[in-house]
């Protein structure tokens, strides 16, 4: 398949990185499924052999969360701004079953249209049924991502700092186990 996909690629005059998926990652498979299709490791010298014969660059998947786990120390999962706490359930279970307990999922506002982040309450209840700490990051949930403009035409992120109070003690109010500055 790599050689086929390297002539596409030549011919065409692309460039060419082949990405290959090997480890059962997905966190509903983990814990179902803990091993690799062929054996620990044979997929590495698999995608050395497609490396070295076809000269082509590799690049495949990583276990980030698993090996964050494996440090033992706390890990801090930040929600992504366009995903919804239910999504945080399986990423700080996936920590746990690794191994470590050391977890807590953080909630660090939500996009809102083109350019805003809010913080929105609901999810520090929601961010519950990772059955770990919750915590707020009361800075960047208020970040404009492209919030002002630069002489020169250039733009900056930017954010509404006056409310980091408000958002701190709205956390709180909804059940926050800590609070995350992210703030200079």
């Amino acid at each position: 398949m790599a050689g086929h996909i390297k002539s596409v690629a030549t011919k065409l005059g692309l460039p060419l990185v082949f990405k290959s998926s090997f480890d059962i990652s997905k966190p509903y498979f983990f814990k179902i499924i803990s091993w690799s299709w062929y054996g620990r490791g044979l997929e590495c010298q698999i995608l050395e052999k497609v490396k070295m014969t076809h000269g082509l660059p590799v690049i495949t998947d990583t276990d980030l969360l698993v090996a964050a786990a494996d440090t033992g120390r706390i890990i801090n999962i930040k929600k992504g701004q366009m995903c919804a706490a239910s999504v945080m359930e399986n990423s700080a279970e996936r920590i746990m079953l690794a191994g470590n307990p050391n977890v807590m999922v953080c909630e660090r506002g939500t996009m809102h249209g083109y350019n805003d982040l809010v913080f929105d309450p609901r999810n520090m209840e929601w961010l519950r049924d990772a059955n770990c700490p919750v915590v707020a990051e009361i800075t960047h949930s208020l970040q404009q991502p492209v919030g002002r403009n630069l002489e020169g035409g250039d733009v900056a992120s930017g954010g509404l700092r006056e409310m980091i109070p408000c958002i701190a003690r709205t956390a709180v109010g909804a059940g926050a186990d800590g609070i995350f500055y992210g703030g200079t």
